[in-house]
């Protein structure tokens, strides 16, 4: 457990970020040279923050991807409040407790001994810097017995239908701000379905902090109308609004013809996600110069009206670290009617992590909903077969999920059901995939155009589905790099990606070909692919693409 750098945001200077953007300009060391080395990758040594066809990741991930997790003292042990291991009490209400009294406390470790504990309903962390940490995810396990449906209700979706949306939200462990939790369960109960993501129920519960100037994808800095109400440190809302022709997802799929002759108005769902809204932490001000902790994910022009705006206040500096949450026995259920046996949810989160957290027997995994820089580490699948092992939605951005394992399922899969894999959607950008072990599932985009993603360093048995409704548009937005990926079953859906992606990489796949779901692209003409080192097994240089980014 917190095996990643304590860096921290407050030696975010102006001066370091500009050294960042210098270090990674230098020409590629010598070591990357000892294997192929793609000329993409030469490419974005020149331009890192501006490559057409690969994102600049490498401060995605938990207070900028730092190698370590906060250690905070420990405030409460379980036990102090009622927690009794073993499968006769259950112990929510104890834990639950604990962690409470953590929040109350300003923050601080709640710890869960080796063993299992029953637990009956849902565990909440709502406070800021409260870590929920067992004994290690083989030790300390955390035995679920009902599902949300029972525990909060029945979630419908806000798109009509009788779809479950604990298909696709929604954890048995639930990380989010207590507003934001008490609003959606409020919302459901009345069967009012809420919006999910950082500006309230009805998106309109945010303020306007100042107009943002108009700049280029990849600026660290922004100037701002009215910088007063701006701090260093202060968690802002970057939004961006769409014009009537739609050039703001049209920039989203890297512009150009194609994009300009797709249809969007008849997208609902699509549209449904925009604005588009873009967490981020103010490094400096300075006059009305404002400095980022991360470069900006797309152009600022006026006519998306930018703006730095309030947001639901966000979940900080908590996590989960060393345990299993371990269901009870039930069979998955038919596709979309999902009861909600899920596993760890981040919701409104931002530098949260989850380290060394096993869940099995789910309906779906790990959930990413409206989150932004936080980490999953260490994290695994498994048992009788999942929805969504991974999933990660409604505008949920610079992510990193790494050391992950989706198990092969122990029992047939039941008629009626999906897989799908380490999912994506809904304008969520900049996240990335690394150094993971699938034994099934594969590289789902579910539309809703999310955009600069990475999927780096992984082997997968890519026997999954994509999902997505047509109404919620294109597969992929630009800047899509999938990256020395190990493919077992030698299919090519979803992988191998320069038919289907605009502006995308794919650079070190072995052999793969088509079949079972085979699509076609959204967008008509020169979709401005590149294609790389294919085949190859392993032979690229750097492996690992989020990892050489950091590394510069």
């Amino acid at each position: 457990m917190g095996g990643r750098t304590d860096m921290g945001n407050a030696h975010l200077t102006r001066r370091t970020l500009l050294g960042s953007a210098l270090a990674l300009a230098v020409p590629v060391p010598q070591a990357l040279h000892q294997g192929e080395v793609p000329s993409l990758w030469r490419e974005f040594t020149r331009t890192p923050f501006t490559h057409p066809q690969i994102p600049y990741v490498g401060r995605a991930g938990c207070r900028g991807g730092a190698a370590r997790f906060p250690r905070r003292p420990v405030v409460a042990d379980v036990r102090d409040h009622g927690a009794v291991a073993g499968l006769a009490t259950d112990s929510a209400p104890a834990i639950n407790r604990a962690i409470a009294a953590a929040g109350r406390a300003g923050g601080g470790t709640v710890t869960i001994p080796p063993g299992t504990f029953r637990i009956d309903d849902v565990i909440r962390i709502g406070h800021d810097n409260v870590v929920l940490r067992g004994a290690g995810s083989g030790r300390t396990t955390l035995y679920a017995t009902k599902n949300l449906t029972e525990l909060i209700g029945v979630y419908g979706s806000r798109y009509g239908g009788t779809k479950s949306s604990w298909s696709w939200a929604g954890g048995l462990i639930w990380l989010a701000p207590r507003a934001r939790w008490d609003s959606l369960v409020a919302a459901i109960r009345a069967q009012d379905w809420p919006f999910e993501g950082w500006t309230g129920n009805k998106r309109d519960e945010w303020e306007t902090l100042t107009a943002v100037e108009p700049a280029r994808q990849g600026s660290w800095s922004v100037k701002v109308a009215h910088p007063s109400r701006l701090r260093p440190g202060d968690l802002v809302l970057l939004r961006l609004a769409d014009d009537p022709a739609h050039t703001l997802l049209q920039h989203m799929s890297g512009g150009g013809p194609g994009p300009a002759a797709y249809s969007w108005e008849d997208k609902t769902k699509l549209l449904s996600y925009v604005p588009y809204e873009w967490p981020v932490r103010i490094a400096h001000v300075h006059g009305r110069t404002v400095t980022l902790e991360r470069p900006l994910p797309l152009d600022l022009r006026p006519e998306w009206n930018p703006q730095f705006t309030t947001h639901v206040r966000e979940l900080t500096g908590s996590g989960v670290e060393g345990l299993t949450l371990q269901m009870i026995p039930t069979p998955q259920s038919p596709h979309l009617l999902d009861k909600g046996y899920n596993g760890v949810a981040l919701q409104c989160t931002y530098d949260c992590w989850v380290d060394d957290v096993a869940v099995r027997d789910v309906d779906n995994g790990f959930g990413l909903v409206a989150a932004s820089s936080c980490t999953l580490l260490r994290t695994r699948v498994g048992g009788r077969g999942e929805h969504h092992p991974y999933f990660c939605r409604e505008g949920s951005h610079d992510n990193l999920i790494e050391d992950f394992t989706i198990e092969e399922r122990t029992v047939p899969a039941p008629a009626d059901t999906q897989l799908h894999g380490i999912n994506v959607e809904g304008l969520s950008s900049y996240n990335v995939w690394s150094r993971g072990d699938m034994r099934m599932g594969t590289f789902d985009s579910h539309r809703g155009l999310p955009f600069a993603n990475v999927r780096t360093d992984i082997t997968v048995d890519n026997n999954g589905r994509h999902g997505g409704d047509a109404i919620a548009g294109p597969l992929y937005g630009a800047r899509f790099a999938h990256w020395n990926v190990r493919v077992t079953n030698g299919r090519a859906g979803l992988v191998k990606i320069d038919g289907l992606a605009p502006y995308s990489a794919t650079v070190g796949v072995n052999e793969v070909r088509e079949f079972d779901q085979i699509d076609v692209p959204d967008f008509a003409g020169d979709l401005h692919a590149r294609l790389e080192l294919y085949p190859t097994t392993d032979a690229v240089r750097p492996r690992n693409l989020y990892e050489a980014q950091r590394g510069l």
